[in-house]
């Protein structure tokens, strides 16, 4: 039977540093390498690679507001609040994400020293001043001039509820159903739809969410940042266990699309989203 159900945003999600939680805004505006403010900034070891959750669990419970300018305040647990800005363009510093090269400029001694004390290791934080030409996307599935925030690869991630919903009772049917049900913040998505059908965003080609255009670039691939609590930091089997066994696209566990915009606007909780492609 059809579904003539609407597909609506049901929540925005704004990640200002890369792999740090976010805030959900009711509304966002969208510009061509991702959503405003989503992940312009990341810390970086003493080799100048950037740290995530793969490395360092212990991000997932720094919390991470975005403030006027493009800076942002940060907490965690027992810590206190960080207020930083954006640092004065007088020079840029080169660091790597996923072995290619991108430059941005440091923040501030005292976010490096927060930060640090919090993750336990050494750890600066950087800024990418220039998203319009820093970082191209993937060029096996981009369009000529695409760029990227320090997102992982695309610049906006999309996910169903009806999906996860699914995927959960995938996992109380499996070997370690106590590991379930996952909220949707395992997957740390942009734009969380409701109203869809399960999995059918696998067919999706294009879509139009409120009045901004975008094309789904690929499927996305899950790596071990889903297995992570993102409240205790705390690591499990689930969901890659799962996503193993039904979710496979040659060798990538897929959950989620990666979107690119092709025109720009403003995300509104409650838009309607539209398959036009």
């Amino acid at each position: 039977m059809p579904n003539d159900s609407v597909m609506k945003v049901q929540a925005l999600h704004v990640h200002p540093v890369k792999s740090v939680a976010g805030t959900a805004p009711d509304e966002v505006a969208v510009e061509p390498w991702g959503l405003s403010g989503d992940r312009r900034w990341a810390l970086i070891d003493d080799d100048a690679k950037v740290i995530t959750q793969r490395e360092q669990p212990r991000l997932a419970l720094a919390h991470a507001t975005p403030l006027g300018g493009g800076g942002f305040s940060v907490s965690a647990p027992g810590r206190g609040t960080l207020a930083v800005e954006v640092p004065e363009a007088d020079g840029v510093t080169p660091f790597t994400l996923f072995g290619k090269k991108v430059e941005g400029v440091l923040g501030p001694a005292a976010a490096h020293a927060w930060f640090s004390d919090h993750l336990g290791v050494p750890a600066r934080l950087v800024h990418l001043d220039e998203p319009s030409h820093r970082r191209p996307v993937d060029p096996e599935f981009a369009l000529p001039g695409e760029t990227v925030s320090l997102a992982d690869g695309y610049p906006l991630l999309i996910a169903t509820l009806a999906s996860l919903e699914a995927l959960n009772e995938l996992i109380a049917a499996g070997d370690r159903p106590e590991e379930g049900p996952l909220p949707m913040d395992r997957f740390r998505p942009n734009v969380v739809v409701s109203g869809a059908e399960p999995w059918a965003e696998d067919s999706w080609g294009r879509l139009t969410i409120g009045d901004t255009e975008f094309r789904v670039a690929r499927n996305c691939g899950r790596c071990v940042v889903t297995t992570t609590d993102q409240r205790t930091a705390e690591r499990g089997k689930e969901p890659l266990r799962t996503l193993g066994r039904h979710r496979r696209d040659g060798k990538r566990l897929i959950f989620g699309q990666l979107l690119v915009p092709v025109t720009l606007g403003t995300l509104r909780v409650g838009d309607e989203v539209r398959v036009t492609g």
